[in-house]
């Protein structure tokens, strides 16, 4: 019998359920997969909150990796046997589970040297680092950028990545151990936001000129900070709403703080097309082949311990990558 994570209400990590499931057979367009991992995200608790709305009951999740098992009438992507990784995209949640019936667009193929446990870590992780490295901004060597969490998931690969590029990176933490592991990653400059005022550490380290780009990912408690610390015209990404939602605010502040351009992207849009995925994921998945970015499994929990991690994840527990295992 199969299992799965699922719940019938919006609220705190006592809401996730483990519950037996019938899987059935694909239709079409569709395959069965067995996951043998499942990626443990930050955006996992937006659903369970409710903040992102969807019918209920429902699943949990969206990025796993495993093996094809049956296929549908017109699945030509995969084959019975492949090994495949996905996520991001709302037609797949329901990834806490131990085999599920998914949709075969969003599924990419997974190279020998990359495993499913390696996969299910990094694959939003991955893609989303790959499109702000190489599809957001048109980056140079000697760029500076200012990575909040850096310690994180994200902020682990970005770092190493924009290393590769020559960037400068400044990286914010909440904790002295966070630090010394964003450091060991490739941040040039860390700023422990818990005691430190980022932005004018910003332009202390910047000699008053401010950074290139700044990728957000924490929202509410720093928003304000990130737009003081973007040069003259430079970019402010806003990927994550850790702290809570980013403000409202009247566009004519940029007017005041040297006309940054605002934006906040989704991994949807820079993956919706096969192509351009796979370009991105070939680049991702050489780097982590190659050694040049490592993929750092820091926490690992048994599929049905799901109310476990996510209260170490919204406690700030949890450094780099974090999976659920089936």
């Amino acid at each position: 019998m199969s299992h799965a994570i699922r719940i019938h209400e919006t609220g705190g990590p006592e809401v996730l359920r483990w519950e037996k499931v019938e899987v059935g057979h694909p239709g079409p367009g569709h395959v069965r997969l067995r996951h043998e991992a499942v990626g443990l995200n930050f955006a996992d608790t937006y659903f369970r909150s409710g903040l992102y709305p969807m019918p209920l009951p429902a699943g949990m999740g969206v990025e796993g990796s495993g093996v094809v098992e049956a296929v549908g009438h017109g699945v030509e992507n995969v084959s019975v046997g492949d090994r495949v990784t996905y996520t991001g995209f709302l037609n797949t949640l329901g990834a806490y589970s131990t085999e599920r019936i998914v949709p075969a667009a969003p599924l990419i193929r997974l190279p020998d040297d990359i495993s499913c446990e390696t996969a299910a870590a990094m694959t939003m992780r991955g893609l989303t680092s790959a499109y702000l490295m190489r599809r957001i901004y048109d980056f140079k060597a000697g760029d500076t950028i200012l990575l909040h969490a850096a310690a994180g998931g994200v902020g682990l690969i970005v770092s190493q990545w924009a290393r590769l590029l020559g960037l400068r990176v400044i990286g914010t933490v909440s904790s002295e151990a966070k630090a010394e592991v964003a450091r060991a990653h490739g941040c040039d400059d860390v700023i422990n936001y818990s005691h430190e005022d980022v932005a004018r550490r910003v332009r202390e380290l910047t000699d008053g000129v401010g950074v290139n780009v700044v990728f957000d990912s924490v929202g509410k408690d720093t928003f304000d900070a990130s737009l003081d610390s973007v040069k003259r015209r430079g970019l402010m990404v806003c990927l994550g709403t850790a702290s809570g939602p980013f403000p409202l605010f009247n566009p004519q502040i940029l007017a005041t703080k040297g006309s940054p351009y605002l934006t906040r992207p989704a991994l949807a849009d820079y993956i919706a097309e096969p192509a351009e995925r796979s370009a991105l994921a070939s680049e991702l998945f050489g780097h982590v082949a190659a050694g040049r970015i490592r993929i750092e499994i820091n926490q690992r929990y048994p599929l049905q311990d799901a109310v476990q991690a996510h209260r170490d994840l919204e406690a700030r527990k949890t450094t780099g990558s974090s999976i659920l295992t089936v």
